[in-house]
């Protein structure tokens, strides 16, 4: 059973660092691409930053954000830094089965979701 299961949100104060992890089961991480959504009230649902075999940030959260894997635990992590109003979001944690050197931007090109954390961030 495919499984991916965020941890890690809660609410920061501007400035503060949070690291995001998502756990998962039940499909071969290794070869999967993975990447971190969020979805903020009212808006679309964006890319935050993807781990294929290349990697992507979207620009506003370049020199912020870093996710790495830890293939040992089948698990994948958002580190947030300098975090920022605009940062308030559920974050979604999604895998597509197949990991290239392409960049999957959109929702649509992701096989399977975790249930989403939610990071609030006060000013």
């Amino acid at each position: 059973q495919v499984q991916l299961v965020e941890s890690g949100g809660g609410l920061a104060q501007q400035g503060s660092s949070l690291r995001l992890s998502c756990a998962t089961a039940g499909f071969n991480f290794i070869e999967a691409s993975m990447a971190w959504f969020r979805q903020a009230p009212g808006k679309e649902r964006e890319i935050v930053a993807t781990n294929s075999f290349s990697v992507y940030y979207r620009d506003s959260v370049k020199g912020r954000f870093n996710i790495f894997r830890d293939s040992t635990k089948n698990t994948f992590y958002l580190q947030m830094k300098d975090l920022r109003p605009e940062d308030t979001a559920v974050y979604y944690c999604a895998a597509k089965w197949t990991r290239t050197s392409k960049v999957y931007l959109m929702s649509a090109d992701y096989d399977a979701w975790g249930q989403g954390t939610q990071v609030t961030v006060s000013s």
